[in-house]
């Protein structure tokens, strides 16, 4: 998710912003929409995560629930892997990696229960000058104080690289939600360096005290912040570029607003574009593209549809998301990243998205010269599998998470039996196909 070492391409979503509100919502009849020849399997089958246990000691199932796979991004090529209820595991990228190493365990501090299962260690991320610097962002809900949310960082240790220091935290925020779900929780930071903040609107539903459209909450936002400043009075700095900095009828450190729930943000490696999938309420799930002030509707919208007794139509000041599905098509959708490896060379340019309630997956290519999505096609998930989360390694290459009974839940992304058999022909005709792809979704 860091895409710092890419150019940031403003022109690009100032451009969707303007556009955004005209994109039909109905799906054009050249939509590609074939299946796409891939599928899951465990990414690393002799994984051994230390200090976790199937079981707790009353004999009740305590599911692994890993609820992101990152990087340092210095070169290390390690992968981190959050849990839900508050441990973070660090170990080499490697098929035959075994056991992990715990980077830090809070544990203690992370306030996680399966009854209400959107809080807990919801967010992690490394700053471009994590080599340097040494230190990280947590984002968790606070076990000793009901609903309140906590962004932090934490040190690594000196001597240990692979283990951070618990006696290291220093809060740069915290704040209370009035109901329990709803949290948000993704960290990232983006090409401009600054950290990004998906905050949710609060929870129950209705967004009941109006929080998306209120300029003076942090709920129902997006934050950006300076970390390697700080302001007077601030453990970080407000950029001065930030849409409402200045205001006083506005918290300095929103970038968008109008947003009921992100459930997984992350910025394109190549163009700096940041998508976000919104979790939606009744009957429509959204995905966005996120630009400077944006006001994305909800309470008012939900997805490209009024909301509510005081539903809104369409209006110039409202964007609309570039792709919207039915819940007779799934409830809960799980944001991925835009996916630049090498490894799969017809995805590049794909963004990766899932839904957790359906059990299904998809790649979607938007194209911004025609303003509108151009493809959007499914991708086998074994058994309905219930994606929690997707992350990325250094290279690019991506992963899917879910809560896992055996610890199994890290998942990579495989061509089907039948593709790998047709990678037989030719190079030359290989290359054609490639090309053609290439050539439709740029």
């Amino acid at each position: 998710m860091n895409a710092r070492r890419f150019a940031f391409a403003w022109s690009i979503p100032l451009a969707i912003a303007a556009l955004a509100s005209a994109i039909p919502a109905a799906a054009r009849a050249d939509l590609d929409i074939r299946p796409l020849p891939f599928t899951v399997e465990t990414a690393f089958p002799q994984l051994v995560w230390t200090g976790w246990k199937s079981e707790d000691a009353d004999g009740i199932a305590t599911p692994l629930r890993p609820i992101l796979v990152t990087h340092a991004g210095d070169g290390s090529n390690r992968l981190f892997v959050p849990t839900q209820q508050g441990v973070i595991h660090v170990f080499s990228n490697g098929q035959n990696a075994k056991p992990t190493t715990i980077f830090l365990d809070i544990s203690s501090n992370v306030s996680f229960n399966v009854k209400t299962d959107e809080e807990g260690f919801l967010g992690l991320a490394f700053p471009p000058k994590y080599r340097e610097q040494g230190r990280f962002f947590v984002y968790y809900t606070n076990k000793h104080r009901p609903h309140q949310n906590v962004l932090a960082s934490y040190g690594v240790r000196k001597d240990a690289p692979n283990r951070a220091d618990p006696d290291s935290e220093e809060i740069l925020f915290t704040f209370k939600k009035p109901f329990w779900n709803h949290d948000g929780g993704t960290l990232c930071f983006g090409p401009d360096g600054y950290l990004y903040v998906a905050l949710g609107d609060g929870g129950a539903a209705n967004d009941p005290l109006g929080h998306g459209q209120r300029l003076n909450t942090w709920l129902g936002k997006i934050l950006r912040v300076d970390v390697e400043r700080r302001d007077e009075g601030l453990p970080y700095a407000i950029p001065k570029d930030n849409p409402f900095a200045g205001r006083d009828d506005a918290r300095p450190e929103i970038w968008a607003y109008g947003l009921r729930n992100v459930w997984r943000m992350s910025f394109d490696r190549k163009t700096g574009v940041l998508w976000a999938a919104d979790v939606g309420q009744d009957t429509w799930e959204e995905i966005d593209l996120i630009v400077k002030g944006g006001n994305y509707g909800w309470n008012l919208r939900e997805a490209r549809n009024p909301f509510g007794q005081h539903g809104s139509p369409p209006r110039a000041d409202l964007i609309e998301p570039i792709w919207e599905y039915h819940h007779n098509l799934g409830k809960s959708i799980i944001g991925g990243p835009v996916y630049r490896g090498k490894q799969f060379p017809e995805l590049d340019g794909a963004y990766l998205y899932a839904d957790y309630v359906a059990g299904r997956a998809w790649a979607l290519w938007y194209d911004p010269q025609q303003e509108r999505v151009v493809a959007n096609r499914e991708f086998k998930l074994p058994n309905k599998t219930p994606i929690m989360s997707f992350g990325e390694d250094e290279q690019g290459e991506v992963y899917l998470t879910f809560a896992a009974a055996n610890g199994r839940g890290v998942l990579r992304l495989v061509r089907t039996a039948a593709q790998s058999a047709s990678r037989t022909l030719s190079r030359e005709r290989q290359s054609r196909v490639v090309r053609r792809a290439a050539d439709h979704f740029e």
